[in-house]
């Protein structure tokens, strides 16, 4: 049986990653922070088959531990301060969280188990003001935002502990990656979570910023198989996962309105605080070394991942109205 070290299992990636890794046989270990309230809402259904380590990454001596406790045959660092528009107001979490941290992660494990397979969830916001169109593994790197920022020291770190100590270490490059186990803080969550309350007349408007920044947008599940398939080849590599389609802010509108059969301009209204103070404007992936090397392909397409979002948020949003005239009623 192999093993698995996976930080930031309870985020979004971390729990489909967990589940594809469950559904391989593997024994997976979780790191989590010691905190009063942990929050376990995307594992819950797997949370008793998860074997739970704490770590904090900015303290080594725990991720030591971790890596000793774990014993892992591939070790997943999933774990940031993910949120872009968070990054300006705290930029050095950010910095401390979502870069020095890798180094911390890459520490532990050359020190404890030097001979795991090492993955780092880099990031599409590397490329910002895009240097190239579409954008791939050579395109060099013009970050737009402190996080694009941390992400790109977090990238260049992982290779050079590659070449420097010949560690099986591999960045995913992942364009923009959404499901309904996203944040609510992202704009593909803020508009279907948005869809479903205006729909069920919960809400009559949703706030947004820039309508026609462009993104790569994929599912999640698709993208974790990306991960796991890196670390699985002869050679460790960097590779970009992306849909190869560019969507607008606006055109996720539209699906995500019209789905339900709303028009978003009669509800959508642009609210500066929004606006982010650097702005990336587009981002479009090639993903042919993935398709080549690795036979990745995705599965879920843009509309259908936004109409699943949309689908899962008028369950959850219904099922909280119930229980708030319950608990009015009692």
């Amino acid at each position: 049986m192999k093993s698995a070290l996976i930080a930031g299992i309870t985020g979004q990636d971390g729990s489909y990653l967990a589940e594809f890794l469950l559904d391989k046989g593997y024994k997976v270990y979780g790191m989590r922070r010691r905190t009063s309230t942990p929050n376990y809402e995307n594992v819950q259904h797997i949370k008793d088959q998860i074997e739970w380590i704490s770590g904090d990454l900015t303290d080594l001596a725990s991720l030591i531990e971790a890596v000793r406790i774990s014993d892992p045959d591939e070790v997943y660092n999933l774990a940031a301060q993910s949120y872009v528009a968070a990054s300006w107001p705290q930029p050095i979490l950010t910095g401390n969280i979502t870069a020095l941290s890798v180094t911390n992660m890459l520490e532990a494990v050359r020190i404890v188990k030097p001979t795991a397979r090492f993955y780092q969830a880099s990031s599409s916001e590397m490329f910002g003001k895009v240097m190239e169109i579409p954008q791939k593994e050579t395109t060099p790197f013009y970050p737009r935002s402190p996080y694009g920022v941390a992400k790109v020291y977090g990238h260049w770190i992982t290779v050079n502990y590659r070449e420097s100590f010949d560690m099986f270490a591999c960045s995913g490059i992942l364009f923009n990656h959404e499901s309904p186990r996203r944040g609510l803080e992202f704009v593909t969550r803020k508009v279907t979570d948005g869809v479903a309350r205006i729909k069920l007349g919960l809400q009559n408007e949703l706030r947004l910023g820039n309508l026609d920044a462009q993104r790569d947008w994929g599912f999640a599940g698709d993208y974790v198989k990306a991960m796991w398939l890196m670390l699985q080849q002869n050679e460790p590599d960097d590779y970009v996962i992306s849909t190869e389609e560019t969507h607008s802010v606006r055109e996720l509108l539209e699906v995500a309105f019209s789905y339900v059969g709303l028009n978003y301009t009669d509800y959508v209204v642009i609210d500066p605080k929004f606006v982010r103070p650097a702005e990336v404007d587009l981002l479009i992936g090639d993903c042919s070394k993935a398709k080549k090397k690795l036979g990745w392909k995705q599965e879920v397409s843009f509309v259908q991942l936004i109409r699943m979002m949309v689908d899962e948020d008028l369950k959850r949003v219904q099922a909280e109205a119930r229980y708030m005239n319950v608990m009015a009623l009692s």
